[in-house]
């Protein structure tokens, strides 16, 4: 998947996680990279479990970069509360 394919897919991706965790992350931008990085962890997760990563701009690769996002949400959500 080029750039502007991992911008699109990180910025659906991470909108949709920061709905569903009610995440006040500000801004397009900061949506973004929680959207990219969710892919990378997503990828590597759905990878480890036999199945397969993000390879194409499609649903799958959204739903992948969606989970991981959620996670890396829910886990920013818990050490800030922490600290």
């Amino acid at each position: 998947m080029n750039v502007i394919g991992w911008i699109v897919v990180g910025l659906i991706a991470g909108l949709l996680a920061k709905v569903v965790t009610g995440s006040d992350r500000p801004g397009c931008l900061g949506t973004m990279v929680v959207g990219i990085l969710g892919g990378l962890l997503g990828g590597a997760l759905f990878s480890a479990a036999g199945g397969e990563g993000i390879d194409d701009f499609s649903l799958y690769s959204i739903l992948v970069a969606f989970v991981g996002a959620t996670i890396l949400l829910f886990g920013w959500s818990l050490v800030r509360k922490d600290s």
